[in-house]
This record gives C-alpha cells, sequence and structure tokens, in this order.
C-alpha cells in the first residue's frame, strides 16, 4: 500500500545515518512521503550560457569566464574582488565577503570558472555577490544542464546537492497512481485533475520540453494538481480544528466594564467608529462560554493595539490573565512599551518575556505570571516550558501568519484546564480579501478595522529606477542634515536569512562610503536578538542616521522621526509586503516619502503593481488589487519549517481553485473522514496533529 511505503523512515534510504536523519527532521521529513511532498521552491535555468555583454543588471544568470584580476581586503574589511571575462570585451565582478584563504588560493589569474548568480550594478562594472561557482578544468566547453534544476526549501548542513539526490532516490520507491491519489475517482472527475504521481514526478525532474514560463510562474498543470490538494489539506484541517474547538468551553469573561472605562478616557485620542465596532465585536464573544476565535484584520496604524488592550482588560477584569504574543522581539516590546503606558496607571501589571530576559529578570516575570499577572507580553519565549499561568483566559497573537497554527493552539494550551481553553484573538496588518480570509482563515471569525485614525501623515509614493541610485543617497543626505531619519531596505527574491544579510552587508558599505558625515547602522535577521536591540534603540534616539535593513523591519518599528524609506528592487515584493514596510514612515507630523527602487526593465505586471502603490495607502485596496493582478506575494507568510503554510500553493495565485477545494472538503469531511486525516498528515505533517487538538 502507499500508505505504507510512504510512511517507511528516511534511514531506509541509503546514507542517511543519524546525522543526516536529524537534519532532515528540522525541516519536517521523517518518512518517505514527506519527501516526495517536500518540492521546490523555485527553479533555476543553468540550460545555457549568457555572455557577459549581454547581462543585464536584476538577470539571474549563468556565466562562464576566465579570471582576470583578483582583489582582496577591499575597503578596511574582508573582501574578495573577482574579475572575470570571457572574450566579449566585458568584466564581470564576482564579490565575496565570507570566504575561506584556501578559497582565495583557488581563484588564481587564469583560472576558467562557471559561476551562477544574480547580476546587480557595481560601481565600475556589473557583479555578482556570492555567486555559486565551479572551477573548470581543460580548454572544452563543459556541458550544461539539460533540464531546469529545483531549488528546494533547506537547512543548515544539508546542500541542495545531497537533499536533491536523497528526493530522487526516496522517488523511486513512488507507487502507482491507484495507491497513491487519496481524493476518491468520483470527487476527482469533474475536476480534470491530473495524475498525482506524474505531477510529482514532473515538479522534481522537470522533462527538457517542459514550458520553463509557466513552470516558473507556478501554473503549470502539475503544479496545479499539487496545489489543488495542498489547499484542500490546509482546509480540512482548519475545519477540523474549527469543529474540535466548538466542542469545547472558555471561561466566560464579562467583567464590568470600569477598566475599560477608565482606559478609554485616559486616551490621548477618540475611539474610531470602526475600533468601537469591532470592540463591541469582541466583547459579545468573550461573554460566551463557547471558545473565540477572532481574526481582527486592520491596516497600518489602525488602532488594533487598542482593540486588543480592551479585550485584555476585559480578561483582567474578570479576574482572569490575558498573554499577547508576537513574532518579533522588536514587535513584542512596541506592545509593551505601549501596554505600559496605557495599563499600569490603571493598577494592572505587565509582565515581560522573551528570549533574552534572563536570570533573576526570568526568575522574577515567571514568579509574576504563575501569581496572577494581570497582562502577560513576550515572543514565542511564552510558549516555552516553565512559564505557567495562574489562569489565562485570553490569548491574543499579533501578526498570526507569522507562527502558524500550531503555535498559536501552543499557547492556549497554557491555559487549557480539563476542557476549558482561553478564548483566542488574532491580529494581523496584512488585509486578506474576505474570499481569501474564508479559505485562509476558516476555523476562524474576521473582524475589520476598515478606517484610519485621524492625524496619520499619507506618505508620498514614487518609483524610481535604479539607475538613479547616487540621485536618492543625496536626497538622504539632504534630508538627514535637515535632522530627519531614513531607511533602506534591501530585498531578495532568496529567502534565506544569509543571503538577505550579505545583500544589506553590501549596501552599509557602499552608504557608509557614500555618507561619511552620517552614521549608517545595519540590522539583519542573523543578527543576535541583543545586538538588533542596541542598533534598533539608537536609530529611536537619533544618535543613527539611516538604517540599512532586511524587512525584519516589516512590522512593529516606530519612529516618528523617520520619514524617508528607500526600498531597494521593490518589484520583487508582493503589494501587501511593500506596504506594510512603507507604513513604517508617516508615523511623526513630517510629510513622508517611500521610494521604490526598481531594476529596470519592469514587466507590465510590475509596473501596474508598483502603480497601485503610488496609487493608494489604503491597505485593504492594495489587498484586492494584489489578488487581481495575481502578484507572487504570500499573503499568509513565507516557507519556513515550523509553520503551517504551503510549499506549493499560492492562494493569490491559485484562488480560482478555491471553489472546487471548498466543495470537495466539505464531501471528504462528511463520507470520507478516514481520506480527510490521510491529506492532512501528507502535507502537513507533524502539524496536523494540532489540527484535532
Amino acid at each position: 500500500m502507499a500508505q505504507e511505503a510512504g510512511l517507511q523512515p528516511l534511514t531506509t534510504l541509503p546514507g542517511v545515518g543519524p546525522a543526516l536523519r536529524d537534519c532532515l527532521e528540522r525541516l519536517g521529513a521523517k518518512t518517505l512521503q514527506d519527501l516526495w511532498f517536500h518540492l521546490p521552491l523555485r527553479y533555476e535555468d543553468r540550460t545555457r550560457l549568457v555572455p557577459i555583454a549581454d547581462l543585464r543588471p536584476g538577470d539571474t544568470a549563468q556565466v562562464e569566464g576566465v579570471i582576470e584580476a583578483v582583489q582582496k581586503g577591499f575597503r578596511g574589511r574582508p573582501q574578495l574582488r573577482v574579475a572575470i571575462s570571457d572574450g566579449s570585451q566585458e568584466t564581470l565582478v564576482l564579490r565575496f565577503f565570507h570566504f575561506r584563504g584556501a578559497q582565495a588560493d583557488q581563484l588564481r589569474l587564469g583560472a576558467r570558472l562557471r559561476c551562477y548568480g544574480e547580476v546587480r550594478r557595481g560601481q565600475q562594472s556589473l557583479e555578482m555577490v556570492h555567486p555559486q561557482y565551479q572551477h573548470l578544468g581543460g580548454e572544452g566547453p563543459a556541458a550544461v544542464e539539460e533540464t531546469l534544476s529545483p531549488v528546494y526549501p533547506t537547512t543548515e548542513g544539508l546542500g541542495q546537492k545531497r537533499l536533491g539526490t536523497l528526493i530522487q532516490h526516496a522517488l523511486q520507491r513512488l507507487p502507482e497512481d491507484e495507491q497513491l491519489e487519496l481524493i476518491p475517482a468520483p470527487l476527482r472527475a469533474g475536476l480534470k485533475l491530473a495524475s498525482l504521481r506524474r505531477a510529482l514526478l514532473f515538479v522534481h525532474r522537470p522533462p527538457p520540453d517542459a514550458d520553463v514560463s509557466l513552470l516558473l510562474q507556478g501554473r503549470h498543470p502539475a503544479q496545479q494538481r499539487l496545489a489543488f490538494e495542498e489547499l484542500l489539506s490546509h482546509h480540512l484541517s482548519l475545519k477540523q480544528m474549527r469543529n474540535a474547538v466548538r466542542r469545547q468551553v472558555a471561561p466566560a469573561l464579562d467583567g464590568d466594564g470600569s477598566l475599560r472605562r477608565r482606559l478609554i478616557a485616559g486616551l490621548p485620542f477618540g475611539l474610531t467608529a470602526a475600533q468601537r465596532r469591532v470592540g463591541a465585536e469582541i466583547a459579545q464573544d468573550l461573554a460566551t462560554a463557547e471558545p473565540m476565535l477572532r481574526l481582527v484584520q486592520g491596516d497600518v496604524g489602525s488602532g488594533k493595539t487598542v482593540v486588543a488592550a480592551l479585550a485584555a482588560l476585559t480578561a483582567v477584569e474578570s479576574g482572569r490573565q490575558a498573554a499577547l504574543m508576537a513574532p518579533t522581539e522588536l514587535l513584542a516590546e512596541q506592545h509593551l512599551r505601549t501596554l505600559r503606558g496605557w495599563l499600569q496607571p490603571l493598577g494592572v501589571e505587565v509582565v515581560w518575556l522573551a528570549g533574552k530576559v534572563q536570570g533573576k529578570t526570568r526568575k522574577a516575570a515567571l514568579e509574576a505570571v504563575a501569581g496572577g499577572a494581570g497582562v502577560v507580553v513576550g515572543t514565542h519565549a511564552l510558549m516555552q516550558e516553565g512559564v505557567v499561568f495562574r489562569e489565562l483566559g485570553l490569548a491574543i497573537i499579533d501578526e498570526q501568519h507569522r507562527f502558524g497554527v500550531h503555535q498559536r493552539l501552543a499557547l492556549r494550551d497554557k491555559g487549557r484546564e480539563g476542557e476549558r481553553i482561553p478564548h483566542q484573538l488574532v491580529l494581523t496588518a496584512t488585509p486578506i480579501p474576505r474570499t481569501l480570509a474564508m479559505t485562509a482563515y476558516a476555523d476562524l471569525d474576521v473582524s475589520v478595522i476598515d478606517e484610519l485614525p485621524p492625524g496619520r501623515t499619507p506618505v508620498t509614493t514614487v518609483a524610481v529606477s535604479n539607475t538613479r541610485r547616487e540621485e536618492m543617497i543625496a536626497r538622504i543626505r539632504a534630508a538627514c542634515l535637515q535632522g530627519r531619519q531614513a531607511y533602506w531596505v534591501c530585498t531578495l527574491i532568496e529567502e534565506t536569512e544569509l543571503l538577505q544579510a550579505q545583500a544589506a552587508e553590501v549596501t552599509h558599505v557602499e552608504l557608509s562610503a557614500a555618507l561619511p558625515e552620517l552614521k549608517v547602522g545595519l540590522v539583519h535577521g542573523r543578527l543576535k536578538p541583543a545586538e538588533k536591540s542596541a542598533i534598533m534603540d539608537a536609530f529611536k534616539a537619533g544618535e543613527i542616521a539611516v538604517l540599512v535593513a532586511t524587512t525584519v523591519i516589516e512590522v512593529g518599528v516606530d519612529v516618528p522621526n523617520a520619514s524617508l524609506m528607500v526600498i531597494e528592487n521593490a518589484e520583487r515584493l508582493g503589494l501587501a509586503q511593500l506596504h506594510q514596510l512603507r507604513g513604517r514612515v508617516g508615523r511623526g507630523n513630517v510629510a513622508s516619502s517611500c521610494v521604490l527602487l526598481y531594476q529596470p526593465p519592469l514587466s507590465q505586471l510590475a509596473k501596474a503593481r508598483l502603480n497601485v502603490l503610488r496609487e493608494t495607502n489604503d491597505g485593504f485596496r492594495i489587498a484586492e488589487k494584489d489578488l487581481e493582478l495575481r502578484g507572487p506575494g504570500e499573503m499568509l507568510g513565507t516557507r519556513q519549517t515550523g509553520r503551517l503554510e504551503f510549499r506549493i500553493a499560492d492562494i493569490q495565485r491559485d484562488a480560482a481553485l478555491l471553489p472546487a477545494v471548498q466543495q470537495v472538503g466539505e464531501t471528504l469531511l462528511q463520507q470520507h473522514a478516514p481520506l480527510a486525516e490521510r491529506i492532512v498528515a501528507r502535507w502537513i505533517g507533524t502539524a496536523a496533529r494540532y489540527a484535532g487538538a
């Protein structure tokens, strides 16, 4: 049976010992089936060589050339620059920041290299930063790849080549279609779904005649077949979870309203009608014994925090505790400052619990939580063993898509007493069109704060070609010399933190040299939390004029004095993410600007998407437009292990599949429950056990 073949442990594959098994487990792969469905993130085209003269900034290409010059120790920091030429009268510079001595010694004059990487504009010529490369021996041409090369999500200690080989070994044990299929034939009949077996073999090994453009867009029938089943598994798991929650009870939180009235009276602003409406919906849910599962969507700056504070006070008035969990220490600390400012004058204790809280401070925080402190704010550290609440009545999760369903449930379980569980409130500043919200958050009721508080400064947005980069640097200098501050955001299409950090480091070196009179800071995902906090604190205090950052600053950074933002390679990000980043400026009372720096030439789709941002600051309009344009942005988070997310489906691109997914899902739950369980287990794996929690 396929089920049995698929459930064999990976240690049955050649070469998988304990160390490699542990590596694979970090990817969420324990069985053969896990590797069959470990799908490529994207594809690289190494089927041809591009002459250096034909390269354009923004291309990802494969080139071949002979080393003509090598330069080490450039600009006061370890750096290696290697110039190669291919006889087309043009030179390409390869730039390395992280390199070993032995690697530098091998890159000698006259050596022939084949390189693959992203082309960017350097100071004198085009360059590739940290390209993949191989030495070519002899004079004869080496063969290029015959098919597109899949790029898989991977983890430290496990390279693409080794993972690809393991997946090929696993695919050799793929059973026939009738054993592999879990969607009954009558349900598949009307949907024109391709064969699952053929679809898997195709996406892992696209044949030479594959339609490259369809594959790169994720729209090939083989990818769509897999996307359908993945969306189905997601829908089924959320429905199962919602049904399980409905069978449980929660404490009825119906406080007397005294703390809430005092908070509203003491605020320096009045609540908007939308905040009052959503607050009332939450209060109504909390007053019943059925566990609340409510998602509050609100645009950047719409005032979700005050709605969350009112919900937390409802729990405190009822003698219970509330916990607020945020995905980053940056965002959690901002919530902490805000809530302490509002709640401590009311006599409500607000406790801080994050990874960096250690020693005596941590011990005191844990004692306060166990002793019944009213409100606890923190990161995923709230879910760790040793954190014991006296009576958790409400769990608030900010930016749900950064966590994932099972992490939300882990926090909920901190307040479990037998069959009784806390209420859950989920906040997101990523507006999601209603049709998508119904699928993406099928286990949640949805409320929308669709009104911005008065007094927010609108941000002027312009799209500018990267050829005007020096002009942008001059504009930053002028703004900072007038006492303002600026962000320069580096984005990369590759989701690894290492490559993002390297891109930011390159820009940091460039801006530090170009702006010697200004202090330029650098923040990225690979810094330790303490380093990140120190840099952010210095930026908030005005000690740093320009902050070079990766998208770690997307949410939770509030620096009213920052009035200018430059987003590099803006054409690569989804509209929702660009809108989030732009929300970091316009927080003071000074006119603010956001510059979308793009690599020409722009496609029609990229032009249309950047135009939407220039025309509107309304997040919901942007989300609808994003869906309409089928942009590549993933509204529901990026692929990372440990979170319930998509491997191949894209909720926007594949929106047309959703009605059939919902239909098939309902039939499966009603008539084929065991098959529904197996589909969820196949795609969601270890996270599936939370579906029935």
